[in-house]
C-alpha cells in the first residue's frame, strides 16, 4: 500500500500585484511623511542649527 505524503501548500502565487504596489507606495509615503515631520520638529525646536554658522555670521555683520 503506497501512500503519498500530504502536499504542503506552496507559497501563494495568486498575490494581487496591484495591491502590493499600492501598499509599497503607501508605506513609502508614510515614511517620507514621518521624516518630514521629524525634520520640521527639529527646525521648530532649534531653528539656528538649520542654517550654517557662516551664513548666520554674514547676516549679523550686515546690520
Amino acid at each position: 500500500m503506497d501512500m503519498d505524503p500530504p502536499v504542503l501548500p506552496v507559497a501563494r502565487l495568486d498575490i494581487d500585484v496591484d495591491l502590493g504596489f499600492a501598499l509599497f507606495f503607501f508605506f513609502l509615503l508614510c515614511f517620507f511623511l514621518l521624516v518630514t515631520i521629524v525634520r520640521c520638529a527639529q527646525m521648530v525646536l532649534d531653528p539656528y542649527s538649520a542654517i550654517s554658522v557662516t551664513t548666520y555670521q554674514e547676516e549679523q555683520t550686515e546690520e
